[in-house]
C-alpha cells in the first residue's frame, strides 16, 4: 500500500526553457540537479530550447525549478521557463536523451568565450594528457558563435565535425559528470585541431604546438611580423616594444596613426605598462577578454608609435590556450613585460580575414609568417573593445565574447531587420522580443565590409530562424545600408532618423518605456530636414521624437573633406563667430590659397553641408589651439582633444540659447582670445569640455520645465568621451535628473541598429 500510494502522488512537469542555454553546460546541470532531487524524467536540447521533463512529488518538482535558475552554471542565461503538466510515466531514472531536431524554433546561443582557468591549468600541467594543446576547452570555455552553423547546438552543426574524437575524447564527452560533457569543440592533440606555420617558403604542422610557436617567437623577438590564425579571425602581430616593427607593421598595414590594441600574458605583466584600477582588471579577465583602454604609466617600455599622441592604450589578455602557449614560450627568452601589438588581420578598413588560403594572398604584403591552424572558422568575430566608467565596463565595439548576446525588447512577436548605419556598421534582428545585433562589422564604405555584412545577415536568420517582413532603416538616402535595406524583400520598410535611433537604442538597453529627454551628439545624422544633424536635444520615445533644440548649425565646405580637415570646420566657426573681421592669429598655418577656396565655397554655398553635429565641433576647436588641423581616422582630433583636458576646472566658456539653437560664438571668440594669450592648451580643452556640460543642463532643464519628463539619455559617439559623460551625468544628476548612458551595446553607431530595431517594432506594435 505504502509503495502504491508514494507511485499515486507522483507528479510530471514539462519545462521548456529559452535562452542561453545550449553549449554552456546547462543538460549536465540539469541532469545533476535532477539526481540530487531524486527525480526521474530526461533533459534534451531542441531547436525550440531545452527540454526538461521531471517526474517526483510535488514538493520536490517546485523545489527543483526553483534551483534551476539560482544555480546554474556561470554561461547560463535563462530568460524564460514555460512550466506545465504531464501524464506522469513511471520514471525513476534521469537522462540525456539526443538533441531533437524536429520542427524550426527559435533559441539563443552563446558567445565565443575565453579559455577558462581549469583549462588552462590542463595545458600548464606537464603531467595532463593535454599539456600545451592549444585547442584546449571545456562545457564553460571556448569557441561558439564563431564555430556553429546550425541548431540544435551539436558537434555536427559546428566546424569541430571535421574532427572524430579520439575514445579519450569520447569518454568526456559522453560522462555527465565531466565538465566535458556534450562540449562540442572537445579535442585533444591526438584527435583534434592542430598548428600549421608557413614561413620563407617553409611549411611545418605539427600535433606538438612547440613545432610551430617556438619559430613564431623567435620571428617576433627579431622583429618580424606574423598573421596569427586566433578565434574568430587573423591578427597581425610584432612585439609592442621594438619601434622598427611597429613602424614596418604601420607602413605595410597602412595604418598610419589610428591605435593598436596590445596583449599581454597577465594583469600584472599590464600593471607594469599601464595604470590598471579595480574595475579595469575585472574587465580585462573577464570571460569576454575585451580590448581595455588603459592609460599608460610614464616611461612605460611601449614603442611609441603603437598609439601614437593618445595616452590611452587597448590592452587585452590571452583569450585561447594558443595564446597563452605563445606567451610563456616568449617569456623563457624575453624579459618581462612581454607585450605584442594584436591588431585585426585586415588590409585598411576591410573585415578581418578568416580563410588560411585568403590570410596568405591578402596579408602576404604585411606578414613575414603565418600561423594557421585547420580549425575552420564559420563566422568572423573581431575583437571587442571596452572602456571603464564609473567602476563599470562600457562597450565601444562589439563583437567576440558579446556577440551575439541579445536585448530583451518585449515589443511583441514582430520579425524585423534593422539594417543600422554606414559608420562602425551592425545590424539587428528581432525574434520572440528579443533584439539579436550583429558582432561589429566595420564601415560599409567597400564591398568586402557590404559582402561581410550579407554573409552574417544570411547566417543570423538562419541560425536564429528569422524571417524579417519589416526593414527598418536610416534616412540617409546615400548609405549602402540604406541601399541594401531598399533592394531586400520587405512588406514595409519603416526609415528611422539617426538620432531617434541613438536614444531609442539607450532606452532598449535600459527597458524604458514612455519618453524621456535625449541628448543625441555625435558626427554625422541625416536630418528630417534635410541637414546634417549631430547636436541634438530631443524629447523621444520608441514611436515619435520632437526635436526640441540643436547645437547653432554652420555650413562646412568640402563635405567629407572637412571631416578629414579640422582647419575646414574650425574656418566655418570663425567666420560665424566673427563675420570678416577673423583675427590674425586665429587663422590656421594653411597656404593662402587653401583658405581662399574653402571661403569662395562658403561665400557661394558651393559643396557646402549645413550642420548642428558636435563631434565637428570638436573638431574645430581641436584646430583653433593647434592640436590638430588633419586627420587620418574618424575621431582622432576629439580624443586628442578629451586626452590633453586636465584639472577639475568648473569654469566655463559663455554661450546662449535662441528659439532653442544653442549659439557656441562666444565660445568661439572666448577660445580664440585664450589661445592669443598663450593659455595652455590643455585649461582650453578643459573649459570647453565643461562649458558642453554646462549646456546639457542649461537645455535639460529647459526641456523639464516645458515636458515635465526627469529621465535622460546619453547617446552618440561624443558621448564615449569620458570627460563629458562623467560631467554631464554628475551635473545632471545633480539637478535631480535620472540619467542613463550605454554599457551594453555601443553609443557609437554600433548602437543604431538596435534603436531602429526598438522604433519599428514600438510602431508595428501599436498599430496591431
Amino acid at each position: 500500500m505504502c509503495a502504491a500510494g508514494t507511485l499515486n502522488s507522483q507528479q510530471r512537469t514539462r519545462l521548456l526553457v529559452h535562452g542561453v542555454v545550449q553549449g554552456v553546460g546547462f543538460r549536465p546541470y540539469v541532469y545533476q540537479l535532477a539526481r540530487q532531487h531524486g527525480l526521474g524524467g530526461f533533459v534534451m536540447n531542441s531547436t525550440a530550447g531545452v527540454v526538461i521533463e521531471v517526474e517526483g512529488a510535488p514538493e520536490v518538482l517546485d523545489a527543483f525549478v526553483a534551483a534551476l535558475r539560482t544555480q546554474a552554471p556561470p554561461l547560463v542565461e535563462i530568460s524564460d521557463v514555460v512550466r506545465a503538466a504531464v501524464p506522469a510515466a513511471g520514471d525513476r531514472e534521469f537522462v540525456i536523451r539526443a538533441s531533437d531536431v524536429g520542427p524550426v524554433a527559435f533559441t539563443l546561443i552563446p558567445p565565443d568565450i575565453c579559455v577558462c582557468d581549469d583549462c588552462l591549468d590542463d595545458v600548464r600541467d606537464p603531467a595532463n594528457r593535454r599539456f600545451e594543446y592549444p585547442f584546449t576547452n571545456c562545457t564553460n570555455c571556448g569557441p561558439r558563435y564563431s564555430i556553429i552553423e546550425d541548431i540544435p547546438y551539436d558537434r555536427s552543426a559546428t566546424t569541430m565535425a571535421e574532427f572524430a574524437m579520439c575514445d579519450a575524447c569520447r569518454k568526456e564527452y559522453e560522462d555527465p559528470a565531466n565538465r566535458r560533457f556534450h562540449a562540442q569543440p572537445n579535442a585533444c592533440a591526438v584527435c583534434g585541431p592542430r598548428m600549421r606555420l608557413v614561413a620563407g617558403g617553409r611549411t611545418v604542422e605539427s600535433a606538438d604546438a612547440r613545432a610551430v610557436l617556438e619559430p613564431v617567437a623567435e620571428m617576433l623577438r627579431n622583429g618580424g611580423i606574423v598573421a596569427w590564425k586566433g578565434l574568430g579571425g587573423y591578427q597581425l602581430a610584432c612585439d609592442a616594444r621594438q619601434p622598427k616593427a611597429v613602424e614596418e607593421l604601420r607602413r605595410r598595414k597602412r595604418r598610419s596613426e589610428k591605435p593598436f590594441a596590445v596583449m599581454m600574458a597577465d594583469v600584472e605583466d599590464v600593471e607594469r605598462i599601464c595604470i590598471v584600477s579595480a574595475a579595469e582588471r575585472v574587465a580585462l579577465e573577464s570571460r569576454e577578454r575585451p580590448i581595455v583602454l588603459l592609460r599608460r604609466r610614464a616611461g612605460a617600455v611601449l614603442a611609441e608609435d603603437v598609439s601614437p599622441r593618445n595616452p590611452m592604450t587597448g590592452v587585452m589578455l590571452p583569450c585561447t590556450p594558443m595564446h597563452d602557449l605563445l606567451f610563456r614560450v616568449l617569456r623563457e627568452t624575453m624579459t618581462a613585460p612581454v607585450a605584442l601589438v594584436m591588431t585585426s588581420g585586415n588590409v585598411s578598413e576591410e573585415p578581418i580575414v578568416i580563410e588560411d588560403a585568403e590570410a596568405e594572398k591578402q596579408l602576404g604584403t604585411i606578414a613575414d609568417a603565418f600561423a594557421h591552424h585547420n580549425r575552420r572558422i564559420h563566422t568572423r568575430v573581431d575583437d571587442s573593445i571596452v572602456r571603464v566608467f564609473d567602476n563599470e565596463a562600457m562597450v565601444m565595439r562589439r563583437a567576440r565574447g558579446y556577440a551575439p548576446q541579445p536585448v530583451w525588447l518585449g515589443h511583441g512577436e514582430a520579425e524585423v531587420l534593422a539594417c543600422g548605419a554606414q559608420q562602425k556598421s551592425t545590424f539587428c534582428l528581432t525574434k520572440a522580443g528579443f533584439a539579436l545585433t550583429s558582432q561589429h562589422l566595420g564601415d560599409l564604405e567597400n564591398y568586402e565590409t557590404l559582402q561581410f555584412f550579407e554573409q552574417t545577415l544570411e547566417r543570423m536568420q538562419r541560425l536564429f530562424h528569422v524571417s524579417p517582413k519589416v526593414i527598418a532603416h536610416d534616412l540617409h538616402p546615400n548609405y549602402l545600408s540604406t541601399r541594401l535595406a531598399m533592394k531586400l524583400p520587405a512588406e514595409r520598410r519603416i526609415g528611422v532618423q539617426h538620432h531617434h535611433a541613438h536614444i531609442a537604442s539607450c532606452m532598449a538597453e535600459h527597458g524604458l518605456e514612455g519618453s524621456v529627454i535625449g541628448l543625441a551628439w555625435d558626427g554625422t545624422g541625416f536630418g528630417t530636414d534635410g541637414t546634417i544633424w549631430g547636436g541634438e536635444f530631443l524629447v523621444a520615445g520608441f514611436a515619435e521624437f520632437e526635436r526640441f533644440g540643436h547645437l547653432r548649425n554652420v555650413q562646412l565646405a568640402g563635405g567629407d573633406a572637412a571631416v578629414r580637415e579640422p582647419w575646414r570646420v574650425a574656418r566655418s566657426y570663425l567666420r560665424d563667430a566673427f563675420g570678416s573681421a577673423i583675427p590674425e592669429q586665429a587663422m590656421a598655418p594653411m597656404p593662402e590659397e587653401k583658405i581662399r577656396l574653402v571661403d569662395a565655397m562658403l561665400d557661394r554655398g558651393l559643396n557646402v553641408v549645413e550642420t548642428s553635429s558636435c563631434g565637428r565641433l570638436f573638431d574645430a576647436v581641436a584646430s583653433l589651439i593647434g592640436l590638430r588641423h588633419a586627420v587620418s581616422f574618424e575621431g582622432q582630433a576629439a580624443m586628442e582633444l578629451e586626452a590633453i583636458a586636465s584639472g577639475e576646472l568648473t569654469e566655463r566658456y559663455g554661450f546662449a540659447v535662441d528659439d532653442g539653437a544653442v549659439d557656441l560664438r562666444p565660445m568661439v571668440q572666448e577660445i580664440v582670445q585664450d589661445v592669443a594669450r598663450a593659455m595652455p592648451q590643455a585649461r582650453i580643452a578643459a573649459r570647453f569640455h565643461q562649458t558642453l556640460v554646462a549646456v546639457a543642463v542649461d537645455m535639460c532643464n529647459r526641456m523639464k520645465r516645458e515636458s515635465g519628463l526627469r529621465r535622460v539619455c546619453l547617446s552618440g559617439g561624443c558621448f564615449q568621451n569620458q570627460r563629458l559623460l562623467g560631467g554631464c551625468v554628475q551635473e545632471l544628476r545633480a539637478e535631480g535628473f535620472e540619467v542613463f548612458y550605454q554599457r551594453k551595446v555601443p553609443a557609437n553607431d554600433g548602437g543604431i541598429s538596435l534603436g531602429q530595431a526598438a522604433v519599428a517594432c514600438e510602431i508595428i506594435g501599436r498599430e496591431g
